[in-house]
C-alpha cells in the first residue's frame, strides 16, 4: 500500500508516517518502481502498535525502545506510566485549585487576578518567613480570598505561619468554612488538627458549630479536644462528655475544667456535669492522678454539690488526693463566705478542725 492509502486506513497523517520512517519506528519494507513508499501488512500492524503505545502517553523514543528491545519489561513500562500519570494529575489538581481560588475571589480585572496569583506564589514559598510576610503584609491591603487562606491553613506546618493564616482567615470577607470542614474528614490527623483550630478561630455561626460537633468523637485526642473546647466556649452542651474525658485523660484538663465551670452556670447542665464527674470518680480505673484532676474540675463548678463531693475526697485513702481536696474545700468555703458577705471561715483543712488544733 502506498502512503496515502495507509494514512486513510490507519488515521495517521502522511506527515506523521514520514516522521515515523525518519525515526526508524515504521519503515516501509518496499518501494514502487517510481520510488514511492510501499507498506506491507506487517508494516501497517506496526503502525497500529505505535499508535496504541502513543495513546498510553509514551514518547516516540520510549515506543522505539519498547518495540526493539527484547529486555524492555512491559510491567516496568506500565508502572512508569502510572507514576507519570499520577504526577500529571497532581499538577492538574493543583492548577485546578489555583483557578478555583482565583474564580472564588471574583476578580474584576487582570490586576485582581495578578494579585491572587502573587498571593498564591507567596504562600507556596519554601520560606516560612516569606509565607508569613505574604499573609501579614497584605492584611492591610486588598482582601485576601477566604478559600485560598483556608487551603493554605490545612497545609501549613509552621505554627507561627499557621497562626497568621488563622488570624487572616477570621478577618477575611468569606469564611472558607467549606474547605475547612472538608479538612476535618481528612485521613491525615495533622490536617484535621489544623482544620479544627481554624474553625474554632472563625466567628461563631451555627454552621461552624455543626462542623465542630462532627469531630467530637474523632480518634485523635487533639482534634476532639479542640472541638470540645471551642464548642463548650460557645455554650454547646454536647461538648460535656468530651470535656469530662479530657479531664480524665489529662489532655488540656485545666482548660477543659474551666469550660465545664462556665457551662455549669446553667442549672440543667450543672446537674449533668456533676453526674459525669462523680461517675468518673467512682470508676475503678480512676487512679490518684485522675481523682486529683477531677477534684480540680469540681472546684470550678458552682453550687453546693461540688463542695460535698470534695469533702468526701478529703477523706480519700490516698494522702495526695485528700490534701488537694482539703485545700479545695477551703477555697470553696471562702468563696461561699464571700458570696454571703460573711467573715472568712476558719481554715479547717476539710476535716472540720481548726488549723491550730492540728
Amino acid at each position: 500500500m502506498l502512503i496515502g492509502e495507509v494514512a486513510r486506513r490507519s488515521g495517521v497523517s502522511p506527515r506523521m508516517l514520514r516522521h515515523y520512517d525518519a525515526l526508524g519506528l515504521v519503515r516501509p519494507t518496499g518501494r514502487t518502481v517510481g520510488g514511492y513508499r510501499a507498506y506491507s501488512a506487517e508494516d501497517v500492524r506496526r503502525i497500529f502498535h505505535v499508535e496504541s503505545l502513543r495513546s498510553l502517553g509514551l514518547s516516540l523514543k520510549q515506543i522505539g525502545r519498547a518495540l526493539e528491545d527484547p529486555a524492555f519489561s512491559p510491567s516496568a513500562l506500565v508502572g512508569d506510566l502510572i507514576r507519570w500519570t499520577e504526577d500529571r494529575l497532581e499538577r492538574e489538581r493543583e492548577l485546578l485549585a489555583r483557578l478555583r481560588a482565583i474564580d472564588a475571589s471574583a476578580p474584576a480585572d487582570w490586576q485582581d487576578v495578578l494579585h491572587v496569583v502573587s498571593l498564591m506564589q507567596g504562600l507556596d514559598s519554601a520560606s516560612a518567613a516569606r509565607r508569613q510576610q505574604t499573609v501579614l503584609g497584605r492584611s492591610q491591603g486588598a482582601a485576601l480570598p477566604a478559600e485560598l487562606l483556608a487551603g493554605a491553613v490545612l497545609s501549613e506546618s509552621d505554627p507561627v505561619v499557621a497562626g497568621a493564616l488563622r488570624w487572616a482567615l477570621a478577618r477575611s470577607d468569606g469564611d472558607g468554612l467549606a474547605t475547612l470542614a472538608a479538612g476535618l474528614h481528612s485521613d491525615d490527623a495533622d490536617v484535621r488538627r489544623r482544620a479544627v483550630l481554624a474553625i474554632a478561630a472563625l466567628p461563631e455561626t451555627p454552621a461552624a458549630s455543626e462542623a465542630l460537633a462532627e469531630v467530637l468523637g474523632d480518634a485523635d485526642p487533639t482534634v476532639r479536644g479542640q472541638a470540645a473546647l471551642a464548642l463548650g466556649g460557645r455554650g454547646v452542651g454536647a461538648a460535656v462528655p468530651a470535656l469530662v474525658g479530657m479531664v480524665v485523660e489529662g489532655v488540656n484538663d485545666v482548660d477543659a475544667a474551666e469550660v465545664l465551670g462556665a457551662l455549669s452556670r446553667d442549672p440543667d447542665r450543672a446537674e449533668r456535669i456533676m453526674a459525669a464527674l462523680v461517675g468518673e470518680l467512682a470508676a475503678p480505673s480512676a487512679g490518684p492522678a485522675t481523682r486529683i484532676r477531677l477534684a480540680q474540675a469540681l472546684v470550678e463548678l458552682s453550687g453546693d454539690a461540688p463542695l460535698e463531693v470534695l469533702r468526701g475526697l478529703a477523706r480519700d485513702d490516698d494522702r495526695a488526693v485528700a490534701l488537694v481536696a482539703s485545700a479545695f474545700v477551703g477555697v470553696l468555703d471562702k468563696r461561699s463566705a464571700e458570696d454571703r458577705g460573711d467573715p472568712p471561715p476558719v481554715d479547717s483543712g476539710g476535716d472540720g478542725r481548726p488549723s491550730d488544733a492540728r
